[in-house]
């Protein structure tokens, strides 16, 4: 049972970060090191401010966690320093506790009862306790491989290597199928290698999971665009299953702003990755913010991954525009009542070391420096409404005031599209819907028998947490298909809706 007066007695905690100065100085995560011990008892203390709800709507999928993560149980095994028992509630429902605890938005946290009042002190610390399970485990030695006793005789191709893929591959090894994973680049991981900066997460977190899989089975294949590299009727003759992993990377772009076309206008994507590939040790960047005004249009999570990014690389200033106004500090019960995804002003650590951002502002057009490069960015102060004879969008100049600001650097950080177009899906005979996504029936399977999709293919960009889910389910729709029943859990139905995060 829960401690029931912990939440009156503590408040919420964050995690201590490093100072700015160290932050900027170097790629490494910005949470402050700190020691072992030190840390397991400011989270059971953290943890002991769980109520146990009679209904958690934190590990609920419409409000909460879409993985159904046993929130109140391990918050109490956490409070009672029963740490192997957490971890093993904890990688019950959760392949990579380690991904989510450092880069899910933890929606479970909006869904918390305590988040209901801000006289509470805040919900419980979900995240934090999550991620610090998921540090003790390694360090205690409880993760291990999970081998399978039996082997199916049956062959598995996973084309992609992002949360998804990595979560259908592990479940589908465990039941004991001869799994392969295909990565077209040159290292594992999909946008957890190469989207995520170290900053955010540190690669080795990514490494030290990867050979676990490898361990228990599971091989790997990079540098192979399927379709191309292995041709589609040569996979159709290897393997008797296909789970397409392939992501939504098709970056949103504005071609209708006026100069849009000069050079040092890139999209988000074309910043980041080679930023990665730096931190690899793959040589300098083409993209670099270095000496440099950045311009990040875009208000979301990968608008802030590239602002953090452009600092640590030397940027003179970095300004984040978003067409929206600002928004509350805190919940507005009619626009998204508990325990729906509150819409906050929400500030990443990115935000706390350098820069600005602007709200309520569009792109006029962007300045030629009569090279043929972009100098500057004209700005206008704008409103989003809805047409209300068609319902589109529209964005609405509120002023004739214009604002001149220094652009050496735009990036655009607008969202994706969907998936890319790739050989395999025609070589599949595969054609994406209006959403730019894979469909799938009920049992996840696409209109090409044995193949199924998963994830940000199948859902359109969405959360880590998400695509672990959709991983997991798949998994069991594919151990169904080669041997007609399966134990693998399944988390989410393809139907299935975000409720809480939009």
């Amino acid at each position: 049972m829960a401690d029931p007066s912990g939440f009156l007695k503590y408040r919420r905690e964050e995690p201590k970060k490093k100072s700015t100065q160290d932050r900027l100085a170097s790629w490494g995560e910005v949470y402050a090191n700190v020691d072992p011990g030190e840390r397991n008892e400011a989270v059971r203390t953290q943890a002991s401010r769980c109520m146990d709800c009679g209904i958690p709507f934190c590990h609920s999928g419409g409000s909460g966690c879409p993985l159904g993560n046993l929130i109140p149980e391990w918050n109490d095994l956490v409070r009672r320093g029963d740490w192997a028992a957490a971890s093993d509630r904890l990688h019950a429902t959760n392949n990579f506790p380690e991904f989510t605890g450092k880069l899910c938005p933890a929606p479970c946290e909006a869904g918390c009862v305590l988040s209901i009042s801000p006289d509470s002190g805040g919900p419980v610390a979900i995240k934090r306790v999550e991620a610090t399970i998921a540090d003790q485990s390694w360090e205690a030695g409880y993760v291990q491989p999970q081998a399978a006793e039996v082997a199916s005789g049956q062959r598995v191709a996973v084309v992609g290597s992002g949360p998804a893929g990595l979560a259908a591959a592990q479940q589908l090894t465990r039941a004991g199928h001869e799994v392969t994973v295909f990565e077209r680049d040159d290292r594992l991981g999909g946008l957890l290698r190469y989207g995520i900066p170290e900053f955010k997460m540190e690669k080795k977190v990514l490494d030290r999971r990867l050979a676990q899989l490898r361990r228990e089975g599971t091989k790997f294949v990079t540098g192979c665009e399927v379709g191309a590299d292995l041709t589609v009727a040569d996979l159709r003759a290897e393997y008797d299953a296909v789970v397409l992993a392939v992501g939504a990377l098709r970056g949103r772009d504005d071609r209708t702003t006026p100069g849009r076309e000069l050079t040092g206008i890139h999209l988000a994507m074309e910043h980041l990755v080679p930023a990665n590939k730096y931190v690899e040790g793959d040589g300098p960047s083409p993209v670099d913010a270095a000496g440099k005004h950045v311009v990040i249009i875009g208000g979301g999570d990968t608008g802030a991954d590239s602002y953090g990014t452009a600092t640590r690389q030397g940027a003179l200033s970095v300004t984040q525009l978003d067409q929206y106004p600002i928004p509350p500090a805190n919940r507005d019960d009619e626009r998204s009542p508990w325990p729906t995804w509150p819409y906050l002003l929400r500030t990443y650590p990115a935000h706390e070391e350098s820069g600005e951002r602007k709200f309520g502002v569009a792109v006029r057009r962007f300045v030629d420096d009569g090279q043929g490069r972009v100098k500057a960015i004209e700005l206008q102060q704008v409103r989003v409404r809805r047409d209300p004879e068609t319902g589109r969008r529209e964005v609405v100049p509120t002023g004739d005031e214009v604002q001149t600001l220094p652009a050496d650097l735009v990036l655009f950080a607008i969202g994706f599209e969907g998936v890319e177009e790739m050989p395999l899906l025609d070589g599949l005979g595969l054609s994406l819907s209006p959403r730019g996504t894979l469909s799938c029936g009920s049992d996840w399977q696409t209109e090409s028998p044995g193949v199924f999709v998963c994830g940000d293919a199948h859902r359109g960009a969405s959360l880590v947490v998400w695509a672990i889910a959709e991983g997991r389910s798949v998994a069991n729709a594919v151990d169904t298909y080669l041997t007609g029943a399966s134990d693998l859990p399944a988390p989410v139905h393809p139907t299935a809706l975000p409720l809480a995060v939009v």
